[in-house]
């Protein structure tokens, strides 16, 4: 059983940013599994926003890409969320995501706020 626990979230202004956490535990990854974050506004349906995969090459939905960095240290078995330029619209619950084998976890969320 993997545990995902993220950190990082809070309140930011418009054009701001924030950098998120997510430590997995409890399973040895391998180079073919991947974490990455979704997130989730109201109302909306939960989105992807990219993909690290354990080998080292990342994939991120258009509406983030050049704005939102992912990172990673496989051997914290941590996954991190740069964010820049931070707008209303990004306003959500972020999940940490993790794929390993078959089986996939997520993290309990964090909320990001952005707003004057």
């Amino acid at each position: 059983q993997v545990q995902l626990v993220e950190s990082g979230g809070g309140l930011v202004q418009p054009g701001g940013s924030l950098r998120l956490s997510c430590a997995a535990s409890g399973s040895r990854f391998s180079v073919y599994d991947n974490m990455g974050w979704y997130r989730q506004a109201p109302g909306k349906q939960r989105e992807l926003i990219g993909i690290r995969a354990f080998i080292g090459f990342t994939n991120y939905a258009d509406s983030v890409k050049g704005r939102f960095t992912i990172s990673g240290d496989n051997a914290k078995n941590t996954v991190y969320l740069q964010m820049n330029g931070l707008k209303p619209d990004d306003t959500a619950v972020y999940y940490c995501y993790a794929r390993v084998g078959r089986v996939e976890y997520w993290g309990q969320g964090t909320q990001v706020t952005v707003s004057s």
